[in-house]
């Protein structure tokens, strides 16, 4: 088995995953020489790479050399991600199924996102219906799925990941620290947002909230772990909501033993938008999440959260629905962080790591 591996970038939090994959089989990996301003790791790390150049064609994209790939004798598995923009990749699924059957292809891909138009839906299932197998994000686009006529063993849902192993390691090591008490000088419940202050987290929502709660004699601490656009749209709206002594704006960190310090120490996450790996990445040190309930949105990591168990949901975009659901969490579960923290710890620990994700892989494969 020689596995052609088309990924458009080495994006830095799948590397664990693609080292996994490395080590397993016989690959050649080619990436996309787009600049999507995402964090990308060390390419030297795998076997053998390739950087294929990529060039806009209006509202999609080509890749040169990509197609050419169908020639390689020794590709018994394509492996890829499944963008409907790529003219190139949907080529060669195409060839691929046409031409040479006893080629194997597979996409990694979100599938069905549940809002698509009759057309995009149409332009959609060109890509996916071409393919082997289809590795999904999530049980939500695998159940949309089977509803449109998709076989179930041609769907598997792998899920997202982390740099597992290393978060593990100082998972556990962690200790209960005071610092937020020291920050703010006050014993309230804190709630944290960890990665990139971006316009379509709707950070206003949970700022709104905030000033909600203090209404009606509820207050909570928030602080906010990265950067980005809207931090200083955040900042004036802090203060000319009166709540500045409740909101920290801490800043970007890249060190993870600080991050883990910050998450496992707060009481609850909430990201009002869409909240992607910041879910995984807080389950995975025990804190959890409230997050919207619109679930069409490219953020599959929703799934981490159980309704009640690792977090809850609001009703999307109501700042009154969010208040609410983060004053019931913290009223009915007062005397149980520990066994919330442990029901965090399970859920990443059983389905959202590379190891899990391998287990998928080798069953497609199979």
């Amino acid at each position: 088995m020689k596995i052609c591996c088309l990924f458009n970038t080495p994006s830095l939090y799948r590397e664990a995953i693609y080292k996994e994959i490395d080590r397993a089989y016989d690959c050649d990996w080619y990436f996309e020489d787009t600049d999507n301003k995402l964090a990308v790791f060390d390419v030297s790390k795998l076997q053998r790479v390739q950087v294929l150049h990529a060039s806009q064609v209006g509202p999609f994209y080509r890749v040169k050399g990509l197609v050419g790939l169908i020639r390689r004798k020794e590709y018994t598995h394509y492996l890829m991600m499944g963008h409907t923009r790529n003219l190139s990749s949907l080529a060669l699924l195409i060839c691929l199924r046409l031409f040479y059957r006893k080629k194997r292809t597979y996409l990694w891909t979100h599938g069905y996102y549940g809002n698509e138009s009759f057309l995009e839906r149409v332009w959609k299932n060109l890509t996916l219906k071409a393919a082997d197998g289809i590795l999904l994000y999530s049980n939500y686009a695998k159940g949309l799925m089977l509803k449109a006529g998709f076989p179930a063993e041609k769907l598997f849902v792998i899920h997202n990941s982390l740099n597992y192993k290393r978060q593990l390691e100082i998972r556990q090591n962690i200790e209960a620290l005071n610092l937020y008490q020291e920050h703010f000088g006050n014993e309230n419940k804190n709630i944290v947002f960890i990665g990139r202050l971006i316009k379509d987290k709707k950070f206003h929502l949970l700022l709104e909230a905030i000033s909600m709660l203090n209404s009606h004699g509820l207050y909570y601490n928030v602080t906010f772990i990265g950067d980005g656009e809207e931090r200083e749209r955040m900042e004036r709206m802090v203060k000319e909501t009166g709540i500045d002594q409740q909101v920290w704006f801490y800043g970007a960190c890249y060190d993870e033993q600080t991050n883990a310090n910050l998450i496992y120490n707060a009481d609850l996450c909430v990201s009002p938008g869409k909240i992607g790996l910041t879910a995984i990445h807080v389950l995975m040190f025990g804190c959890p999440a409230i997050t919207c309930d619109d679930f069409t949105m490219p953020a599959p990591e929703f799934e981490a959260i159980s309704e009640g168990k690792t977090g809850a949901f609001f009703k999307a975009d109501d700042s009154k629905s969010l208040a609410e659901t983060i004053s019931h969490w913290f009223s009915t579960h007062q005397d149980d962080r520990e066994h919330v923290r442990q029901a965090c710890y399970h859920e990443i620990d059983t389905q959202w790591t590379p190891e899990f994700q391998m287990e998928v892989i080798k069953s497609a494969f199979q």
